[in-house]
């Protein structure tokens, strides 16, 4: 064996480091870069399976998720690409498999990821747009019937926005969130969004504000895009307990999605409508419905039952978990708990942590009239996180009490010294990367 072979693999932690310092002095919206690197890999870009495109505020991973459990279950072979990631960089990268996919793995993703960099020729360029591309040479060099690709940021200068003729762009609930690159109004936003749109190419839309819907309908009539609205072309419902579905087509009585909250029928619908709206597709009822009752989402209303943080907590405790940072993700996080309430009544206390660039009194006045109870954390080893002290100023000015211990498993473990009559109900909420930090901890499988 020569010295060579000898060397261990470096793991992808360091490529992703060497990778991240390639960053431009500032952060500028721009495919400029994009479209560079993309020539010098010889345009992966125009070599991939028909592509669903997917932006949105709130909502279009799990709208990602049912699209891609509906289509598998139709035995179709499904590429993925989704952002962030929880616990590893594979979990962005699915790539297609008759009877599901499969997450990239170690050494193919390491391989493509280098590939991108020596085309790259160390010259400016963010690690999601160096990540982007790898995507797409990926899944241009696996066949599959479809790719179902998730827009990082925005959608008019997202790096996924290189795609010239989607066979559908799909647009999830918008709201306030990343003003500081989007605009510092729900129009500039619904602006933003609506550029993934293309020329006659069809649009379904999930419910969206006034103001939102009226840009998304300006920019599909401008460019010819037969535009599916929710409410409007087709409608998403809840009857006892099941997800109807109407549109000209017909109607669906399908079982509730796995996934927990009100809002997940609304995702479901969406990923539904898309479907329904293509004519590349023929689904069967019972695909819908598999893929209703079988989509996973991790850190979305995710109930924890078993592993070592759980094991932390108050005896006969719940543990969820949610991912959502702004003031509509604790909105429907929020009316989610209220769900479980009135099933089942228990003590409700929040632990939360949030990047810096959050509005955390917005996110956590979703929670005001549910819980007194506010534990602040800092989300470990991350750079731009908020800082509990900060957190905690923003819970007391909405009434609630606050602690700030060292991080969720010292708060478990302070809930687990009170004395309750009835085992709380602990939601870890705030932000998608201290989720995967609990996923990591409490040794949850991912993929």
């Amino acid at each position: 064996m020569n010295a060579s072979a000898a060397q261990p693999t470096p793991p992808l932690g360091e490529l992703i480091a060497r990778l991240s310092g390639l960053h431009p002095q500032r952060i500028d919206l721009d495919l400029k870069r994009m479209h560079r690197l993309l020539e010098r890999l010889d345009h992966p870009e125009r070599k991939l399976p028909p592509v669903i495109h997917v932006a949105g505020t709130n909502g279009k991973g799990s709208t990602v998720a049912y699209l891609r459990a509906i289509l598998e279950a139709a035995s179709l072979r499904v590429h993925v690409y989704t952002s962030p990631y929880l616990v590893r960089i594979n979990e962005c990268y699915r790539l297609g498999h008759v009877g599901g996919g499969v997450l990239v793995g170690d050494d193919e993703l390491r391989a493509t990821l280098e590939q991108c960099e020596r085309a790259n020729a160390g010259e400016p360029i963010t690690i999601f747009e160096i990540e982007t591309a790898a995507a797409f040479c990926l899944f241009a060099q696996h066949p599959a019937d479809v790719v179902l690709l998730e827009v990082g940021l925005g959608g008019r200068l997202d790096a996924t926005n290189v795609i010239d003729q989607p066979l559908a762009s799909v647009i999830a609930p918008l709201s306030m969130d990343h003003t500081e690159f989007l605009g510092p109004t729900l129009t500039a936003i619904a602006g933003e969004k609506a550029g993934i749109i293309r020329r006659e190419a069809p649009v379904i839309c999930a419910e969206q504000a006034p103001e939102a819907i009226a840009v998304i309908e300006a920019c599909a009539r401008r460019l010819h895009a037969p535009l599916h609205r929710a409410g409007q072309e087709w409608h998403v419902g809840v009857e006892r307990g099941r997800l109807v579905y109407q549109d000209d087509r017909g109607l669906m009585d399908l079982a509730a999605p796995k996934l927990f909250g009100r809002h997940q029928f609304d995702n479901a619908g969406l990923a539904i409508a898309t479907l329904r709206a293509l004519d590349a597709f023929r689904i069967e009822p019972s695909a819908f419905e598999a893929g209703i009752i079988n989509a996973e989402w991790p850190a979305r209303m995710q109930r924890l039952s078993s592993g070592p943080l759980v094991d932390m907590g108050p005896p006969g405790c719940e543990i969820w978990l949610d991912g959502g940072h702004n003031a509509e993700g604790g909105r429907v996080a929020a009316a989610a708990l209220g769900d479980l309430e009135e099933r089942v009544s228990r003590p409700l206390v929040i632990i939360v942590g949030m990047m810096a660039n959050k509005d955390a009194h917005a996110f956590l006045a979703n929670f005001a009239g549910l819980t007194r109870h506010v534990m602040a954390v800092q989300i470990p080893d991350r750079e731009g996180a908020m800082p509990p002290d900060r957190l905690a100023d923003a819970a007391r000015q909405l009434g609630m009490r606050v602690e700030t211990p060292a991080g969720v498993e010292a708060g478990l473990r302070a809930l687990a010294r009170l004395a309750y009559e009835v085992p709380p109900r602990i939601l870890i909420t705030g932000s998608l990367y201290l989720a995967g930090d609990v996923l990591s901890a409490n040794g949850t499988p991912l993929g």
